[in-house]
């Protein structure tokens, strides 16, 4: 089976075109999702708090990501500490989750906002970038995640630009507020289709 790797900024759209390939049949993988389950085992748990110590823990002794969040995304090498302890953790499960799908299923999403920053892009065969404008994205992720605009740009300037991504993109989409992507995301469904076809 072909592997698809999504990827694109904060609030670029890509979770709701991994939607539509949802609904064309294609198996996703989350990883954004998947990562925060991870944070629920207790190994992990245990390894948050000796890198980060109890402050990003409530009361309850359960991880408070929003502590977590303005630990990481305010400084890059506590970032790098955090990624350096989940990635290898997120690649295992991924790997797990291919592995218990049916060998005849022609292509499967792999859903990552740093596809590239972690590497994941090494593991897929193709790319789809999602790109828009960024004060499109900052407001959309200030309404969906109600925070500040400069949290938001914090979360921005952690990962790669859009053009920066769309260099290493197979398959590029630009996603304004004013574009209907359908028949494009229906273009790449079938180029994958096709290409399952002819290997």
């Amino acid at each position: 089976m072909l592997k698809l790797g999504l990827t694109g900024g904060i609030g670029s759209g890509k979770s709701t075109v991994a939607r539509v390939f949802e609904s064309l049949g294609a198996p996703v993988y989350y990883a954004d999702i998947q990562a925060k389950k991870l944070y629920n085992r207790q190994d992990i748990k245990s390894a948050v708090s000796r890198l980060f110590g109890e402050k990003v823990f409530d009361s309850r002794g359960e991880l408070d990501k929003a502590a977590l969040a303005a630990v990481v995304f305010a400084d890059k090498t506590q970032l790098e500490k955090l990624n350096s302890l989940i990635h290898p953790k997120l690649e295992e499960d991924f790997r797990q989750w291919v592995k218990i799908l049916p060998a005849e299923t022609p292509y499967i999403v792999k859903e990552a906002a740093i596809l590239f920053e972690a590497g994941f892009d090494k593991n897929v065969d193709k790319v789809l970038s999602i790109s828009a404008p960024e004060e499109e994205r900052i407001q959309r992720v200030m309404k969906r995640d109600k925070v500040s605009r400069q949290q938001v740009l914090d979360r921005i300037s952690k990962q790669w630009t859009d053009t920066e991504r769309e260099k290493r993109a197979d398959y590029v989409i630009f996603n304004g507020n004013d574009r209907m992507i359908l028949n494009e995301i229906l273009r790449i469904h079938n180029d994958l289709s096709g290409l399952v076809e002819l290997s």
